[in-house]
């Protein structure tokens, strides 16, 4: 068994469903846009990935890259401009701009002007991986939320993107193509942030299912020994066993793998809606 689905109370959960690997994958196989030779490039998936500066250029590489690995088209990273150059000797699949320019007064403006253009072409967003912590940085990602909200896209955010959440909440409250990908901690500040109190003690189905709920229901994948998700309806945990190493990087990595399945899956559900 590597899934299952349980219904929750007020902290009471029992099994509703269970899938085995096999039809996992069968499941994760039907969104993904098949091959063919029409096709043309960036079809299969166009992703910016928010984040990098000079302390942290490794994490947009890894979340950019995946995104490319697990069949995305293209990746875009928009970064500062002190991060873009290292970036881009990393790998010559990645579309690196150096839109943030921390020396400059109006950069936050001009960033997210620059960054905009480019949105309307993204299908999805992943904010966070090397973002770091300068205001002028965070002030820029929150800009960018602003605008990939307004165009409805999808929203990946992890790492530093959870730390101007937990700041700001409201950016995200309600906006249900928004998921958040946080370790044990991450969801701990944000769920004191959001409860004024710690989460409940070994209860992690119902701590996600409650801040999930209280968010306006957005996916909240709470990573650990056994992945715990949901939308504040339904919760799913996940017993698939990942390596027993927390090393830097793997967050980066699901990351940029989520942004481009979470726009086969909406795209998906888009067109059978339209059936």
């Amino acid at each position: 068994m590597l899934f299952i689905v349980v219904n929750v109370g007020k902290k009471k959960y029992t099994l509703a469903a269970q899938a085995t690997s096999g039809s996992l994958v069968d499941m994760i196989k039907s969104f993904i846009p098949p091959m063919t030779h029409h096709q043309h490039k960036g079809q299969s998936g166009r992703v910016a990935v928010v984040g990098g500066c000079e302390e942290y250029t490794g994490a947009p590489y890894f979340a950019a890259i995946s995104a490319l690995k697990v069949g995305g088209d293209l990746s875009h990273v928009f970064c500062t401009s002190d991060a873009a150059n290292v970036i881009k000797s990393y790998s010559p699949e990645l579309i690196v701009h150096p839109v943030l320019k921390l020396d400059k007064a109006d950069t936050v403006k001009d960033a997210t002007k620059e960054t905009s253009n480019w949105l309307e072409r993204m299908h999805a967003v992943v904010i966070g991986p090397g973002l770091g912590r300068n205001p002028t940085t965070l002030s820029y990602a929150e800009n960018v939320i602003h605008k990939a909200k307004a165009m409805c896209l999808p929203i990946v955010i992890d790492a530093d993107g959870l730390f101007l959440i937990t700041q700001k909440p409201d950016l995200i409250k309600g906006y249900k193509r928004a998921i958040l990908t946080p370790n044990v901690m991450e969801f701990s500040h944000l769920y004191e942030k959001m409860f004024g109190k710690k989460p409940i003690e070994n209860e992690p189905v119902v701590n996600v299912k409650s801040l999930s709920e209280l968010l306006g229901n957005i996916t909240i994948v709470l990573k650990g020994v056994s992945d715990v998700i949901s939308d504040g309806e339904q919760v799913l945990i996940c017993y698939g066993e990942g390596s027993p190493r927390r090393c830097g990087g793997q967050g980066d990595l699901l990351s940029g793998s989520m942004g481009v399945f979470t726009y086969w899956t909406h795209q998906a559900v888009e067109k059978g809606n339209d059936k």
